[in-house]
């Protein structure tokens, strides 16, 4: 497998190196050489398929050969340990809910991945591997998790001053070993910022083995892949076209979903979600793209002004905005019908959404409105209770919180504070490792 930048298709480098690095020199981002097609011997039988035989195939076919197949067998067996189950609330809609991991996000499943093939590629180097993320929310926690005391790699996690919940912050503060939280007085496009310029500087990288686990980094991007297969596995045989919506913030999940499509799932359109950080639907719908500060909402993870895999949405189009709008349709909704569509779903059918999944339903609904006879599923991509007094106060409903998030409550946080500049981030790194 080789992977090329955004901005220099002609130069390439093995996955191993991607993975690594992150982030290309040029400030691109990693892209395979190919997407492969994937044979419609796995395509029209995947119900025969587990989940993880599913991440196996489309390993197999993307990686070709970087990996030995057993090898990378167990890497997928050790990683997706948890299932992605499909719920139903009426004959078009359906919840994909991917909070079943161990921090109750969706981004277990990049996380994990990530961690077990960096551990792979990292045997036998003696030299301490740093990764630096960014967080509007649950990338924290489950890199976090995923990484927790792996050895000879150490984790520093940048999550905006106030901006995440409660019990966010709980999972990025209070884990310690080799897990360090960097709680920085600004925005989430802030902490990517400070990630992308220390990745750029020559005198960290050549001092300092850093790599990233965001989803600017490739291998967050595959494994996300996985669950819409799934999803689609999952679905009764009716006919009708298949409509995936995602709540959309650094937009790595709905990137993961186009490639999903490139490699044969027979998907009818993809939704963009968002709430009042409308940047790609604004795109979508007048064809120019104009990043800016993003602003603190309800649904945070989203809250997102300059998304980074937009560059990769560009590339899949080779730029032409047309094709990018027949496939994606873009819809924006603010916090107040957030609230309406969290207590209306309740109401209807008894389901608790967070506020991504509600953002989520709202811009199926939008969409549904004007095509009708389409099966639509929503990525519910955090478990309720991560938000919780938001939520109890919206449905006015007690929620249950899963052990494994509540006994988080009674643990010490542990934080470095730090503003928005680069060089006091870079000489904190330079006095640490």
């Amino acid at each position: 497998m080789r992977l090329y930048s955004t901005k220099n298709t002609s130069n390439f480098v093995s996955l191993q190196e991607a993975v690594f690095k992150g982030l290309p020199d040029d400030n691109g981002l990693f892209m395979p050489e190919s997407i492969p097609q994937l044979p419609d011997s796995f395509l029209n039988n995947l119900k025969g398929y587990s989940f993880q035989e599913i991440g196996f195939e489309i390993c197999r076919h993307l990686f070709v050969g970087a990996i030995p197949e057993s090898d990378l067998r167990s890497i997928i067996e050790n990683s997706i340990t948890f299932p992605a189950p499909l719920v139903k609330l009426n004959e078009e809609l359906y919840i994909l809910e991917l909070f079943h991991g161990p921090s109750l996000a969706f981004k277990d499943f990049g996380a994990r991945f990530m961690a077990q093939l960096m551990s792979y590629f990292n045997q036998g180097n003696d030299q301490e591997l740093v990764i630096l993320v960014a967080t509007s929310g649950d990338t924290g926690g489950a890199v976090a998790a995923g990484f927790y005391k792996t050895t000879g790699i150490r984790v520093v996690i940048l999550y905006p001053s106030g901006k995440v919940s409660h019990l966010q912050e709980k999972q990025l503060t209070t884990l310690g070993e080799n897990i360090t939280a960097i709680e920085v007085d600004g925005t989430f496009d802030d902490c990517q910022s400070l990630v992308k310029q220390a990745f750029l500087d020559k005198d960290l990288t050549q001092k300092i083995r850093l790599s990233s686990a965001n989803s600017i980094n490739i291998a967050r991007l595959v494994p996300q892949s996985f669950y819409y297969f799934e999803a689609y596995k999952q679905l009764p045989d009716d006919g009708k076209p298949v409509v995936f919506c995602i709540p959309s913030g650094n937009f790595g999940n709905l990137t993961a979903g186009l490639f999903a499509k490139r490699m044969g799932l027979p998907v009818h359109q993809f939704i963009a979600a968002t709430n009042a950080n409308d940047v790609v639907p604004m795109y979508l719908s007048s064809g120019e793209y104009t990043p800016r500060t993003s602003v603190p909402t309800l649904s945070n993870a989203m809250d997102v002004g300059n998304p980074s895999n937009f560059a990769r949405m560009l590339d899949l189009y080779c730029s032409t905005w047309n094709n990018i709008k027949n496939d994606i349709k873009g819809y924006a909704f603010t916090d107040k019908k957030t609230e309406e569509a969290m207590r209306r779903v309740y109401q209807a059918h008894g389901y608790v959404l967070d506020p991504h999944g509600a953002v989520g339903v709202l811009a199926l609904e939008a969409y549904q409105s004007r095509n009708t006879g389409t099966k639509g599923v929503v990525l519910e991509t955090a478990h309720p209770s991560k938000f919780l007094p938001d939520v109890e106060r919206i449905l006015n409903h007690k929620i249950e919180v899963p052990e494994r998030l509540a006994i988080l409550s009674e643990k010490e946080e542990d934080s470095v504070l730090m503003g928005i500049e680069f060089e006091p981030f870079k000489a904190w790194l330079q006095d640490n490792f």
